[in-house]
């Protein structure tokens, strides 16, 4: 089992940057891929970004390239996601995921095992 706990999440104007933490415990953290989904209101869960066990390779979904970026310090058990140049369409409950497998398929949540309770960020204009 693999227990994520999120982190980081708030209240910012648009343009402002957040920095969101995923705490993992449980299993050996270091062989599994992560991943962040969002969930906006009234709107189904989306994926946000991956990154490898390694952290050799990441993927985003393309309204997130170039402004956030996801990263991961497995001797904390911690995956991060950098959200920079925030807008008001960023606002949703970020969820952390994790699976241990191979590296494809990143944007279907039935691929991932374990997730996290989430954490509010809201952009306001």
């Amino acid at each position: 089992q693999v227990q994520l706990v999120e982190s980081g999440g708030g209240l910012v104007q648009a343009g402002d940057s957040l920095r969101l933490s995923c705490a993992a415990s449980g299993r050996t953290f270091s062989s599994f891929n992560a991943g962040w989904f969002r969930q906006a209101p009234g709107k189904e869960r989306e994926f946000v970004a991956a990154i490898k066990w390694s952290g050799s390779s990441t993927y985003y979904t393309n309204s997130v390239k170039g402004r956030f970026a996801i990263s991961r310090d497995n001797t904390k058990n911690t995956v991060y996601l950098q959200m920079n140049s925030l807008k008001p369409e960023d606002t949703a409950v970020y969820y952390c995921a994790a699976y241990s497998g191979y590296w494809g398929d990143l944007g279907k949540e039935s691929k991932y095992d374990y997730w996290g309770q989430g954490t509010q960020v809201t952009v306001s204009t």
